[in-house]
């Protein structure tokens, strides 16, 4: 059975650091890229990061870049998203996907609420 299982968010305040993490089990993790995107209230899905397999190559939203990163981990099967510099603006759903040619998987999503 596929599995995304996405971890780590909570309630953080302005200005704070969290890191998601996204274990997979079920597929050839390592030959797939990762993806986080997240869905704010009200808000249609959000691409955040993508990481290719392999982890030579990521690339950020403009409205992360600087301030999150993320990494691959492919002995552990897990996707980290480091979230620094964290903003009222990043409060969402965050959710994990795998993506190699026609396969597509998602997470359930971890929240996540920046609020003082």
């Amino acid at each position: 059975e596929v599995q995304l299982v996405e971890s780590g968010g909570g309630l953080v305040q302005p200005g704070g650091s969290l890191r998601l993490s996204c274990a997979a089990s079920g597929f050839s993790f390592k030959y797939y890229d990762m993806t986080w995107v997240r869905q704010a209230p009200g808000k249609g899905p959000e691409w955040v990061a993508s990481i290719n397999e392999g982890g030579e190559s990521s690339y950020y939203a403009d409205s992360v870049k600087g301030r999150f990163s993320i990494s691959r981990d492919d002995a552990r099967d897990i996707v980290y998203l480091e979230m620094n510099s964290l903003k009222a603006e990043d409060t969402a759903v965050y959710y994990c996907n795998a993506n190699y040619r026609h396969r597509d998987y998602w997470g359930q999503g971890t929240q996540v609420t920046v609020s003082s």
